[in-house]
């Protein structure tokens, strides 16, 4: 009989949070599946890993296909542990969400969720994040389930490329009216952030970072026009970020 692929998961809103325990659920048909996953939130971490405090791995369960630990990192630090310490090797496949929020367009460089889906990557693993795009920690994941189940199913089948990655961003709508799954480009945005200025009991001054995304770009083969228009979006992604159409250019600089 053909081993089950070993398949681990992880997210950025910690092991407990809702969006990773229906990821589970979705994923535990297919493999031998090993979570690990932070202690506690860690949204917006990007790829940092952790160099001035220990890491710490807690089994929080153990039973015949499944393994579940928390750690005390980032998701970079979850991926690492995973591959080193807990399996001592790579997994066959990784998945990483399902994040409370979405995490298409210039989103994805802030994003514990995709650095998660990257350092899988960069170890040669087929790996793709998946983000509804609703902050809500009641958010409703049933909708996409057939469509997150096929999505998996198809990495699975097929693989990825070497050095490619997934970013599977849901619109938060109900299933009858999500049109199906669209594969396309990463839309043109940036944050227009804003600072709150408050005073502390001992009068100094602290800040809450607020802010508005802004698409600077348009079409209608982007991720966000997908989510806008009912679609999932996936984008593939690479960890190279050479700009290509830049180095002719630059290079006659010094030519």
């Amino acid at each position: 009989m053909k081993a089950k692929p070993i398949i681990l998961l992880t997210n950025d809103d910690s092991v407990k949070a809702p969006g990773l325990r229906f990821l589970i659920d979705c994923v535990r048909p297919f493999g031998k599946v090993v979570v690990v996953a932070p202690d506690r939130p860690q949204s917006g971490t990007a790829h940092a890993v952790t160099v001035n405090h220990p890491l710490r791995l807690e089994l929080l369960c153990k039973e015949k296909d499944y393994e579940e630990y928390s750690c005390n990192g980032t998701p970079a630090d979850c991926v690492k542990l995973a591959f080193k310490v807990v399996l001592k090797k790579r997994a066959d496949f990784l998945f990483s969400g399902i994040n409370h929020g979405s995490n298409s367009s210039i989103n994805i460089i802030y994003s514990g969720t995709m650095a998660a889906v990257f350092e899988g990557a960069l170890a040669g693993v087929s790996s793709a994040g998946f983000s509804l795009a609703d902050y809500r920690l009641t958010a409703d994941f049933k909708p996409s389930a057939v469509y997150i189940k096929k999505i998996i199913a198809e990495v699975i089948k097929n693989g990825l490329p070497r050095g490619v990655c997934l970013n599977v961003n849901i619109p938060a709508i109900p299933e009858k009216k999500i049109k199906g799954i669209k594969v396309c480009r990463q839309a043109e945005g940036t944050w227009q952030e804003d600072f709150d200025a408050r005073t502390d009991p001992q009068g100094r001054r602290y800040y809450w970072m607020t802010g508005v995304f802004i698409k600077t770009g348009h079409g209608s083969d982007t991720d966000e026009s997908a989510l806008e228009n009912g679609y999932i979006s996936v984008v593939p992604v690479q960890f190279d970020f050479t700009a290509n159409k830049a180095l002719e250019p630059i290079s006659n600089w010094f030519s």
